[in-house]
């Protein structure tokens, strides 16, 4: 029995309209050597024997449940709770995707109300949005914002912020929206006194990403000074789970704060779908992107929800909108908020705590068997060591049965969550040493 979604008549017409001619036209941005020709099964099999076929392939497929994972760089392999993965598997969550008639919709409204509250006390910030589609493009957002709140066009980021962000950073301010000015970091570090030097009356903004991609901590009390003193924003894109332990975005003066909420709740699948959160003062609050949650009373007195704000395309006229990101990750969303919830702020610090004690004891085997620091700053879960091979060395890693880190020009980057052991750490130095494992 075949099961085909349409016809071959209706699949010529769809191919047509497109201007090609087979199938494979579609797939004509994907390189070849990423493509596979079938899975080469055996023909006339039944049922049975075909799931058992195809279970053995994907067999073949190792991941974080099979391998320590010490790569990091943006998505990272934090442990996600039982009972988180069981509630989000509940219809009425995963089915309740958007809000488009809002005020029928309580139970998904109500999620997001809680998930921009928690985001707000984790940031210490005024106000946050319904959700961004991951990290970088909420920072891209941001510096829009900054732009259009201030008037201005440029916007200063210096190269420690992460480079796939710093590419849809670029690729926003084709539309003229912008000018993006990429400052050479120092040491690992944002360069401070030459960030400070081109602040003047026409930077929109600064951008800090802490801690940055090196995993090292950013030091931007003169930065944040200097772009307020000029009327600009400072915008930061910061770590969820390290603000758990460290000073907020709030306090560091932040007027927007935003990043990739990935760590909590979920899983790395394979790059996404993943989580953008974007919080700001309340003085930027009608120049938030996305949608806005806000609570009130019914009239019976009960408690309510409304959707208060939207400022995108769909829902106001075109030319005022304020982005075109026409969705909101709200199950992404809701595993961060059930993930917060479960772990509470004790939890989140205890996390926090033995990600970096694990990072720190991770650097003290590393220097005991001759491998340096590439940067020497003060990092929370992750940093870069110098390694003359490390592409080599990562396939080493593998054969022995560990996911390395990220590899760099010469080093490579590691990451480690509450996760990981001592153990796992041991059997990592001793194969980057030249060790062999079975």
């Amino acid at each position: 029995m075949k099961y085909t979604p349409n016809p071959p008549a209706v699949v010529e017409d769809m191919l047509h309209s497109l201007g090609l001619n087979t199938i494979d036209g579609l797939y004509t941005d994907i390189p070849e050597e990423l493509k596979i020709n079938g899975l080469n099964l055996p023909s006339g099999l039944s049922e049975i024997e075909l799931r058992k076929e195809i279970k053995r392939l994907a067999g073949e497929n190792l991941s974080t449940e099979d391998y320590p994972c010490f790569l990091g760089a943006g998505a990272y392999d934090h442990y996600i709770p039982a009972a988180l993965t069981e509630l989000l598997g509940r219809s009425e969550f995963y089915t309740a995707y958007t809000p488009y008639q809002p005020e029928i919709s309580q139970g998904i409204l109500q999620s997001i109300f809680e998930y921009q509250t928690l985001i707000c006390r984790l940031t210490g910030m005024d106000v946050v949005n319904a959700s961004m589609y991951d990290g970088a493009s909420a920072l891209a957002e941001a510096a829009k914002l900054a732009a259009l709140s201030t008037k201005r066009e440029k916007i200063l980021v210096p190269d420690t912020v992460h480079p796939e962000y710093l590419q849809v950073l670029k690729t926003y301010s084709l539309s003229g929206a912008m000018e993006i000015v990429v400052v050479p970091g120092k040491n690992g570090v944002a360069d401070t006194e030459a960030m400070v030097a081109q602040i003047d009356k026409s930077v929109a903004g600064v951008i800090i990403q802490q801690p940055n991609f090196y995993g090292n901590l950013e030091a931007p009390e003169e930065i944040v000074q200097a772009v307020h003193s000029n009327k600009g924003l400072f915008v930061m894109c910061a770590d969820p789970i390290s603000m758990a332990i460290f000073k907020t975005p709030a306090k560091w003066g932040a007027d927007i704060v935003v990043g990739e909420g990935q760590p909590l709740g979920n899983s790395l699948n394979f790059g996404g779908p993943y989580l953008g959160f974007f919080a700001s003062t309340s003085k930027l609050l009608r120049r938030i992107p996305g949608r806005i949650v806000g609570q009130t009373a019914d009239e019976d007195g009960k408690r309510a929800f409304v959707l208060t704000l939207q400022a995108r395309e769909q829902h106001i006229r075109r030319e005022k909108a304020l982005s075109n990101i026409c969705s909101n990750q709200a199950l992404c969303a809701l595993a961060a908020t059930i993930y917060l919830t479960l772990v509470g702020p004790e939890g989140l610090k205890e996390i926090a705590v033995r990600s970096h004690q694990l990072a720190v004891y991770a650097q003290n085997q590393l220097e005991k068997a001759g491998f340096a620091l590439k940067y020497q700053a003060p990092y929370f879960r992750e940093f870069a060591i110098k390694l003359d091979d490390p592409a080599g060395a990562n396939k080493r890693l593998l054969e022995n049965g560990i996911i390395g880190g990220y590899e760099l020009e010469d080093g490579m980057l590691l990451a480690f969550t509450e996760k990981r052991t001592k153990e796992e750490i041991d059997k990592l130095v001793a194969v980057l040493g030249g060790e062999k494992h079975e």
